[in-house]
């Protein structure tokens, strides 16, 4: 349907009746303006200029659709619109996200008497905001102007809005107070109690602004004051958002606190945005934040049933903290010179050790005879608990690196606080550190299998796996003709999953004071004693992350496989330093008898399942560090070209450390003394 028919069908409604205000013609008229595809903004563009034109010709119709739009807004409430659109609900994360997802099978009630309501329904597809908010500014103003603004009982049109208005400042206004005196941020800002909050003066300052431009428009002759104080007091609020942030970066943060401060920016900044609508002086203002208003409020409905955009705001900032204590621990696993780069392979020769255990133990649990569940608990509580020793013992794993690193040199992109040549150098050493940790586990998981199944072969008289079983594992090693690979990935997701834990725990016993409550606690202070007690709960609050995240990884790696047993799916993992233990075994069970062809391919499938475990995890990670930053890196092209010319003028500083660093330190403390005692240099 064109546009010129669609105006003339509102006028001829109402000439039939002044006072009609059914959306329907509203709806076509927006779908004539909607684009074929969402992202097709010139083509929208030219629909608005084309209503421009067909009003611009037509002054009557023109007059008829803003009386139309008019009858629209004044007979149904605005508030809600104002005050709930684009903010955040005051219910739990999970409450939100189960009526959302009730809401894509069962859509809410519609009341016909909420201009909120009714918004839904004239933007009702969901990518409506690509192209509302990709059409110009000034072609919207366009528009506005053409539309114009007389009506025929504009007194009563203007009042009834206007009051709308100031009741959504209020409403807003209120909330903001509410939020301020939560527990929760007190809690984390216990300042806010000491001094006059500027939760409490802003409401007064909204009140009193509120009565004055109520009397103004009963009585033009009052001087009516700008809201230059209320912005005062907004910016004081929101300097006390970013001191509890400040504080919730070393103390932890919880869902519900990122929820009361994204719901309290939000409150802000729509009442600023209102308060600066009422105050402009001119049409053309009052249109430009009208705009501007109409573009939020269009993209905050087409997201309000999102699912994924709740879990984006919600957890923002949980996500930001997570992945900055994993950065922070990240910087354990960087090593910088010689003797932290032979420090992370004799961790990692430990870790290879252990591992070569836990392969004997999980192949020793597949030989009972049991459902896959027994099976599930048994090699879940074999990595979990082999995973926690292995930190116990400061020992290294090296695919646990990449969740971590990715999450520190996200840290040092986050806006562009590090210089590219810079970031290079932390990339190599994370590489470099990345490599020996591999070496390490592979070097001493090889011999340390090989040894076990020696031995076993010794004691028992027969190998501990079969030449079925050596075949099996061999094949499962296999990444051309089996899906090693793919398993590889699920691995990597698990990896990425497990740092994820480990930053979540580690905020947990942050935020909750854990080591303070367990103190607390008389039967555990009776039972360790004092001292033991403050040691126990130390390393608890310094070491809670890495064990669950261990604990909840090694739980993944043994279940995984048999819920794809159970449901027939082919879903399993394969992680790097296993499989090259479980080559091993099929090596003296077989009794070495295996072609080169078959050792190459078992070689070859270590090493790609090993590069797939870290490609997958150190992805996610950085990934999800970007985002949680709301950090874009343009640089990439150059800064893989730097890495690129690094890699070809210094191809060893990307695996062995740097020869003459110690030499250079020692060099440097030489001159420095010889300097201060005031002796030539030799």
């Amino acid at each position: 349907m064109s546009i010129d028919s669609i105006l003339s069908r509102i006028a001829e409604a109402r000439l039939q009746d002044p006072a009609y205000r059914d959306i329907r013609f509203l709806r076509e008229l927006i779908a004539c303006l909607r684009p074929t595809h969402p992202h097709k903004i010139n083509q929208a563009t030219d629909n608005i200029r084309a209503l421009c034109y067909v009003l611009h010709q037509h002054p009557a119709r023109a007059r008829e659709l803003r009386e139309y739009l008019a009858c629209i807004l004044t007979t149904r409430k605005t508030v809600h619109l104002l005050t709930d659109t684009g903010i955040t609900q005051n219910i739990g994360f999970w409450a939100a996200a189960s009526q959302r997802f009730a809401e894509k099978f069962l859509p809410p009630l519609v009341n016909d008497d909420y201009i909120k309501d009714v918004f839904g329904l004239l933007f009702d597809q969901k990518m409506d905001h690509h192209w509302v908010g990709g059409v110009a500014d000034q072609i919207w103003l366009d528009l506005f102007q053409c539309l114009g603004s007389r009506v025929s009982n504009p007194r009563a049109t203007y009042a009834i809005l206007t009051n709308d208005v100031l009741s959504a400042i209020q409403v807003l206004s209120y909330r903001i107070t509410t939020i301020g005196l939560e527990a929760e941020l007190v809690r984390n800002y216990p300042d806010i109690e000491k001094f006059e909050s500027p939760f409490l003066r802003q409401n007064d300052a909204i009140n009193d602004y509120v009565t004055q431009y109520s009397n103004w428009l009963i009585d033009k002759k009052i001087e009516r004051e700008d809201s230059l104080q209320i912005e005062v007091l907004l910016t004081q609020c929101e300097e006390v958002v970013q001191k509890i942030r400040k504080v919730a970066a070393l103390q932890g943060v919880s869902v519900s606190l990122t929820r009361l401060l994204l719901r309290l920016t939000q409150s802000i900044r729509r009442l600023r945005t209102i308060l600066s609508l009422l105050d402009s002086r001119s049409t053309n203002d009052a249109n430009k934040i009208g705009v501007g208003l109409l573009k939020e409020l269009v993209l905050a409905d087409n997201k309000s049933s999102s699912i994924r955009d709740l879990m984006q705001t919600n957890t923002e900032l949980l996500s930001l903290q997570m992945t900055e204590r994993a950065g922070k621990s990240g910087e354990h696993y960087v090593t910088s010179n010689r003797s932290e780069w032979y420090a992370m392979m004799r961790s990692a020769l430990g870790a290879g050790f252990i591992v070569g255990f836990m392969a004997m133990i999980k192949i020793l649990f597949s030989k009972l005879i049991m459902a896959p569940f027994g099976y599930a608990v048994l090699y879940s509580l074999n990595y979990s608990f082999g995973f926690m020793l292995v930190h116990v013992l400061h020992m290294t794993i090296a695919t646990k690196q990449p969740a971590m690193t990715a999450a520190l040199i996200a840290r040092s992109i986050d806006q562009g606080k590090q210089k590219l040549d810079e970031l290079v150098e932390l990339i190599v050493r994370v590489l470099r550190s990345q490599f020996i940790a591999i070496i390490g586990n592979i070097g001493l998981a090889i011999p340390t299998a090989y040894a076990i199944a020696w031995a076993w072969y010794a004691i028992n008289g027969h190998h501990l796996v079969s030449p079925d079983k050596a075949h099996h594992l061999l094949g499962d090693i296999d990444p051309f003709h089996s899906l090693a690979l793919p398993h590889a990935a699920i691995a990597g997701v698990c990896l990425f999953l497990s740092g994820l834990i480990s930053g979540y725990y580690d905020n947990k016993a942050s935020y909750s004071n854990i080591p303070a409550r367990l103190r607390q606690l008389v039967w555990l202070r009776k039972l360790l004693g004092e001292q033991r007690l403050q040691r126990t709960t130390d390393y608890i609050g310094d070491n809670l992350g890495a064990l669950a995240g261990n604990f909840f990884f090694g739980v993944m790696l043994g279940t995984i496989g048999q819920l794809g047993v159970f449901f027939g799916l082919p879903v399993d993992i394969r992680h790097i330093t296993f499989s090259s233990a479980n080559f091993a075994f099929a090596l003296v069970g077989l009794d070495h008898v295996m072609s080169w062809q078959v050792v190459a391919t078992s070689l070859s499938g270590i090493m790609l399942i090993g590069l797939v475990n870290l490609g997958v995890s150190f992805s996610l990670a950085m990934m999800v560090a970007l985002r949680s930053r709301r950090v874009s890196f343009g640089q990439g092209n150059t800064l893989n070209r730097l890495l690129w010319k690094r890699f070809m003028t210094g191809t060893r500083d990307f695996f062995l450390p740097p020869k003459d660093l110690l030499a250079e330190v020692t060099d440097t403390q030489a001159n420095s003394a010889e300097k201060t005692n005031d002796k030539p240099p030799h």
